[in-house]
């Protein structure tokens, strides 16, 4: 490639942060629930890296396509893959794509086309660096570079602002709801490759109560090591939907006897925890069932397949609420506003 950057680049990349800066200066857009890509091209030749270096074209021949039949032949674009399926966009979709086999990948482009958001350029329409810009000048430079090449729904210029009120509606789920939180950047850096000054992230997090199915013991201690957490279908079934691990030393001492007093199976009787995996061994996956008695509040970021995607975070006990009214329609209210995907 004759750019004056070219793959493996290290992106710029952002500070987490508990809330979002309010001062002047600053720039806000959404942190899409996607896969980080630095799409560069070159007369025919078009490239997709992604956040750790790596090659991932393949993975998403539809994005390549798509930035391939763009106007301009010279540029480098930084932004997001995501996925919108049933009108909302799929974070297993996208895992689904890195797959050694070209077919699958075919398969899985014709049911579901990705789509590539857009929030920076790096080199221009011309082939010219921008990146030595102010961040106010880079954004001025991609919408106009959006206005002459972004006409297909496939590359999409991802929105920004300077009110902070905008962005922490975005955070309590105002507007789009695929968001992964909000990007804060100040407007008088340049981009600042593989820095972290000058870009904050700030995390959507959402609350729900949980029954408490079961619990595994930690790896070198016979005390509580993550406490399985289950909500009710309206069948009445109980279906595991993640884990919670956040217990200090002495809370998990103090929770032990408590728990092993509620042992009593089946614990789950709908969906129960998985069984062993590449990363686990016999012991890690061995787990006690309990009682339906207990009910916790926890905080989590993403609902995927119907249950928490990562590990959620413990907030409080809820002895004032029913275990029946833990119910999987939680996690669908906290995601109504994801029915909205960003389509232009």
């Amino acid at each position: 490639m004759d750019l004056p950057i070219e793959p493996p680049f290290a992106p710029m990349e952002a500070e987490t942060a508990s809330t979002l800066p309010a001062d002047r200066g600053w720039q806000y857009e959404p942190k899409w629930d996607g896969f980080r890509c630095l799409a560069f091209r070159d007369g025919d030749e078009v490239y997709l890296q992604s956040k750790a270096g790596k090659p991932i074209g393949r993975y998403f021949p539809d994005v390549v396509e798509a930035v391939a039949a763009l106007p301009s032949r010279q540029f480098v674009l930084d932004g997001e893959i995501v996925i919108p399926v049933d009108g909302r966009l799929s974070f297993d979709e996208l895992l689904l794509r890195v797959h050694p086999a070209a077919s699958r990948v075919r398969t899985l482009v014709e049911a579901h086309r990705a789509r590539l958001m857009v929030f920076d350029l790096l080199v221009d329409g011309r082939g010219k660096s921008l990146m030595a810009l102010p961040l106010s000048t880079r954004r001025a430079r991609l919408e106009a570079f959006a206005r002459t090449n972004l006409r297909d729904p496939s590359v999409v210029l991802s929105r920004a602002t300077r009110q902070v009120r905008t962005a922490r509606s975005w955070l309590e789920g105002g507007g789009d709801g695929d968001l992964d939180g909000v990007i804060a950047k100040r407007l008088d850096l340049p981009y600042r490759s593989a820095e972290r000054d000058g870009m904050v992230k700030v995390k959507r997090r959402r609350t729900a109560d949980c029954v408490v199915g079961g619990f595994r013991y930690a790896s070198k201690e016979r005390v509580v090591g993550s406490l399985l957490l289950g909500l009710y279908d309206k069948a009445g079934l109980l279906h595991h939907v993640g884990f919670c691990s956040s217990l200090s030393a002495a809370e998990r001492r103090e929770l032990t006897p408590r728990l092993e007093r509620l042992q009593q199976p089946p614990g789950f009787t709908g969906r129960a925890p998985g069984g062993p995996s590449r990363w686990s061994t016999e012991r890690t996956t061995e787990w006690v069932p309990l009682a339906p008695k207990l009910v916790v509040e926890v905080g989590y970021d993403h609902v995927s397949g119907g249950r928490f995607r990562h590990g959620t975070s413990f907030l409080r006990w809820r002895p004032d609420k029913a275990p029946r009214q833990c119910t999987l329609k939680q996690l669908t209210q906290a995601s109504t506003v994801r029915q909205r995907a960003q389509a232009r």
